[in-house]
């Protein structure tokens, strides 16, 4: 993938990711309720979700940078990689039990999968970018 191709991705999903874990943050904030019918999960005292905008957002505003030409897409992606593997981790952490309640019968979500199953996903596809991109660039 060519760096110029990567940085608009990774911006892309940045975005995105910032998008649905804010919106699920500002409900949260703002209405002490969940979104989407789903149960709010806490991690050290606070919802899920913030720690999840704050990756997301970590992830947007290192592809604006590299996009920008601040940093190199070298960069970008060294920490892209970093940042995605702790949001799979934590990510899975919350959406393995979620996705065993669903397969059980226990559990039904507005969007077919819970919140933290797709910011699992889109962790995943980060990562999957990132690897991608610093491994052909190694091997070039």
């Amino acid at each position: 993938m060519e760096p110029e191709n990567y940085l608009k991705t990774t911006l892309i999903l940045g975005i995105a990711g910032s998008l649905f874990s804010g919106y699920l943050s500002a409900v949260k904030l703002f209405t002490a309720g969940c979104a989407l019918n789903e149960t709010c999960p806490d991690f050290l005292g606070y919802p899920a979700c913030y720690f999840g905008f704050g990756l997301f957002f970590l992830i947007f505003l290192v592809a604006l940078f590299g996009y920008l030409k601040q940093i190199t897409a070298w960069t970008t992606a060294k920490a892209h990689l970093a940042v995605s593997l702790v949001g799979v981790a934590f990510a899975a952490y919350f959406a393995i039990p979620e996705t065993q309640d669903l397969l059980a019968g226990n559990a039904r979500y507005s969007l077919g999968l819970s919140s933290c199953a797709y910011g699992l996903i889109f962790f995943i596809a980060v990562l999957a970018l990132a690897s991608s991109f610093l491994l052909k660039k190694k091997s070039a």
